[in-house]
């Protein structure tokens, strides 16, 4: 069970990843939104190699004659509207790097687990193809530490009594915040194992 579970880095890798790398896990978490992750990740060197790594410097200034130039790439997944989120996202990194200084990975692990949510809401509100789980989901790519709602983790909770359905308005979440750092406080677990902990006692592997 413990060799199954999900691991966060720690706040210094955190820190010590390129912004290039949390501009490329942005990306994929945006294209594995509604399609299969695995066909996804599979094409990814193939789009490390067609950006260059995800440089935002070089990304931010990528208009539509270059997307459109992307698009005529066999080896990649070509979708203009996902596309058109890399520059999006790359000017949000830009943009938090230069109102808080330092790396985007800075703000990254500077964000307390305490207020999860709350750095959802930047993502949801700030970037580009963020909202709903893709930020949580892109978290957990990049690494920070993070719970995920989905419908095994609803169902507990639902099961425990926190919640009433899926949480969406900021007062529910924030009693799923709450039920999260209490069981983190109690259990010394980061948030990313007690939600993978919690969908196994709904959804079992073994």
């Amino acid at each position: 069970m413990e060799a199954h579970l999900p691991q966060a880095l720690p706040p210094e890798q955190l820190r010590q990843q390129g912004d290039d790398r949390y501009l490329s896990a942005m990306t994929q978490r945006v294209f594995q939104a509604g399609m299969q992750h695995s066909m996804v990740n599979a094409k990814w060197p193939a789009f490390e190699d067609a950006f260059s790594g995800f440089p935002p410097e070089a990304m931010a200034r990528l208009g539509d004659a270059d997307l459109q130039h992307h698009l005529q790439n066999p080896r990649i997944i070509r979708h203009l509207a996902k596309l058109r989120s890399i520059p999006k996202n790359a000017r949000f990194i830009l943009d938090l790097r230069q109102e808080h200084g330092g790396s985007f990975g800075d703000f990254i692990a500077d964000w307390p687990d305490t207020d999860t949510i709350g750095l959802w809401r930047v993502l949801a509100k700030r970037g580009a193809r963020l909202g709903g789980r893709s930020g949580a989901g892109f978290l957990r790519l990049a690494g920070k530490d993070t719970f995920f709602l989905t419908s095994h983790v609803v169902a507990r909770l639902e099961a425990a009594g926190v919640v009433r359905g899926t949480p969406t308005s900021q007062r529910d979440l924030q009693t799923v915040q709450d039920f999260f750092n209490t069981l983190q406080q109690a259990s010394g677990r980061p948030l990313c194992q007690l939600s993978a902990l919690m969908a196994l006692s709904i959804h079992p592997m073994f």
